[in-house]
């Protein structure tokens, strides 16, 4: 059977999965972790249907009973009312200003206890003080639900779209994802999303939307992205994008990180066409604004590395690594510049370079930490790089060294470690060690699968299991591997993904193994339209997918179509030139086959046919048409 994954699978795995990135997509749309501005939390919380100005009474009061401060003992002379008013202004003001999370705490249990529940003033304290929490990167999420849902409760009562109720939603939304309730989040931030879009169309001068929706439309990313809904994820980042762009000055250096934090999305989902002109954009960005020694142009043009490699142009993906170390090299940054030098090394095992891959490895390894994850990294690219020079025994001892390093990190980096293990697993099947390479991914499947945030490695894990029984003859153990993957990489990357091609691709070709060309034909007839479209049909791996649909039509006699798909399969593999001479022939032998095998029953029929009329007339000879 015919490998489905490119020669530059691995490379793209590793390097991608060594791009300095935050766990999560960052909450925040400035520097600090809140992810609002912090101009809308210092909004005054007395109640919104207080209007300014010194005809009302409590403005009044407010205002004589800080004349009355410069007096002692001011309190006997005011009446009980008006003492109980200006005790509880006060405590809002003490509240107000509070910063540290031990003043705000304070001072809140003090003006809550003279509010009634019901007061709009004691749902925007809650929203402030939930906020608050969620900014410092408190570890208590269910402590920030609560005071979101008590926020929520107070300021939805009426059922009117305001900020704070979007504000209030935002934050039970990112509790309720922080405590992984990623269906509970989705829906919170589903609401806010919906109330935002209402007031934005209000268009008010009073107060500006666009912050509070960025907020929103991030989360609601990171929510889909947990939920493994990657490409619906990348529609909210796409518009987080826009709304920097109309608030962010041009082509400033945050404009720039925005550019290249949506590639870096792309990248992630291997729609490396959609992230280059983003990745370039960031790069000219700060290229302009920061000069080309920065530590920005660095990430860029790591990042930039990454995509060629994707796109399978490796000379311009060494030209940036290059470019990126010696910037890092020059800032002192030596973790990342270890990360950029296994880069390097996969590159050059991507172009052939396996003795200068293994001279690097070895300088890396002497700078990484022993028994660290960046240790276990290296040894795996080192394995690769000897197993393309078919030193399979030192290649061997390299692995089992990593997986003795990944299996104590285990608990701790259950995603990072199950990625390693695929990495592995692939490079133990190019040995033909099957016994080794299908336990691993059963134990990586095992982790993944307690990570929602990972559904999209857990489609690529069934669909590297699936197609391992399938090279070891365990056909029908490999089918429900197979339409498990398809249906949770269908969820990650759409119906249309190249990556769910490659498994409806392998399920056509587990049913021509079980002799069922017809269920095979279905199968790769939804490959090819996937590919067609990912890939475009003049590629490799778009007219293999061809060529097995003509062969499963072949095998059901029904010669029309096989023609039809042999003849597309020619037209495509002649327009590749004289690199493929060779696959263009053996396509027109098969065209030529398959011209024989169809219209080799007329001349039998027609010599049927003639006998039988030639038994009712033998004085002349019948045309047949």
């Amino acid at each position: 059977m015919k490998r489905t994954f490119s020669s530059s699978y691995l490379l793209l795995s590793t390097l991608l999965k060594s791009i300095p990135r935050r766990k999560f997509l960052p909450r925040s749309f400035f520097s600090d972790r809140s992810s609002l501005d912090p101009s809308l939390l210092s909004y005054p919380i007395s109640s919104p249907n207080l209007k300014p100005g010194t005809d009302h009474p409590f403005t009044l009061i407010k205002f004589h009973s800080r004349c009355f401060q410069t007096f002692p003992n001011p309190s006997p002379l005011l009446p009980s009312r008006q003492r109980n008013i200006q005790e509880e202004s006060d405590l809002e003001e003490s509240f107000e200003s509070a910063t540290t999370t031990e003043e705000i705490m304070t001072s809140f249990q003090a003006f809550a206890a003279t509010l009634d529940e019901k007061d709009k003033r004691l749902g925007l304290a809650c929203l402030k003080v939930g906020q608050h929490l969620d900014s410092i990167g408190t570890d208590d999420h269910e402590n920030i639900l609560s005071f979101g849902l008590r926020a929520l409760k107070i300021l939805d009562d009426s059922g009117d779209a305001s900020v704070s109720v979007a504000m209030a939603l935002h934050l039970v939304g990112s509790a309720s994802y922080d405590l992984k309730r990623f269906n509970d989040s989705l829906g919170f931030l589903n609401r806010a999303n919906r109330i935002l879009g209402v007031l934005e169309k209000e268009n008010s001068e009073e107060f500006d939307v666009r912050p509070v929706i960025h907020a929103v439309q991030l989360q609601l990313a990171n929510t889909k992205t947990a939920m493994g809904r990657r490409e619906e994820a990348l529609l909210n980042l796409k518009r987080c994008l826009e709304l920097k762009e109309s608030i962010l000055e041009p082509n400033s250096r945050e404009m720039g990180i925005a550019y290249r934090d949506l590639a870096e999305a792309y990248a992630a989902v291997l729609n490396f066409k959609e992230a280059l002109p983003l990745c370039e954009k960031a790069l000219e960005i700060h290229l302009s604004r920061l000069g080309q020694n920065s530590v920005e142009v660095a990430h860029d043009r790591r990042l930039l590395g990454v995509i060629y490699t994707g796109l399978e142009d490796h000379v311009k993906a060494m030209e940036q690594n290059q470019l990126s170390k010696k910037v890092l090299k020059s800032w002192g940054m030596s973790s990342d510049l270890i990360l950029a030098e296994i880069d390097a090394a996969n590159i050059q095992i991507a172009l052939g370079k396996y003795d200068e891959a293994v001279k690097t490895l070895k300088g890396v390894a002497q700078q990484t930490e022993k028994d660290s994850e960046i240790q276990a990294l290296v040894f795996i690219s080192m394995a690769k790089a000897l197993c393309n020079q078919e030193k399979f025994a030192e290649g061997k001892r390299c692995l089992e060294i990593s997986c003795d390093i990944l299996e104590k990190k285990e608990m701790h980096l259950p995603s990072k470690v199950a990625e390693a293990y695929m990495e592995i697993s692939s490079l133990y099947e190019t040995m033909n060690e099957f016994a080794t390479a299908i336990p691993l991914l059963k134990r990586s499947l095992g982790m993944i699968e307690k990570l929602p945030q990972e559904q999209h490695m857990e489609g690529n894990v069934l669909g590297k299991i699936g197609w391992l029984f399938l090279l070891t003859g365990k056909v029908e153990e490999g089918i429900p591997y197979l339409e498990s993957a398809a249906e949770r990489l269908k969820e990650s990357f759409g119906a249309k993904h190249f990556a769910v091609g490659y498994i409806y691709n392998n399920l056509g070709a587990a049913y021509m193994e079980l002799e069922r060309p017809q269920a095979a034909a279905q199968m790769f007839a939804i490959s090819k339209d996937i590919m067609d479209v990912s890939l475009g049909p003049h590629h490799a791996d778009s007219i293999q997918t061809c060529q097995s649909l003509a062969n499963a039509y072949s095998a059901m006699q029904s010669y029309t179509l096989a023609l039809e798909f042999q003849q597309e399969v020619v037209d495509a593999w002649a327009s590749h030139g004289a690199g493929a001479r060779d696959e263009l022939k053996e396509a027109n032998r098969i065209l030529e086959d398959l011209k024989k095998k169809s219209f080799g029953w007329i001349p039998d029929l027609i010599v049927e046919h003639a006998k039988s009329l030639t038994k009712g007339n033998d004085t002349a000879p019948t045309k047949f048409v």
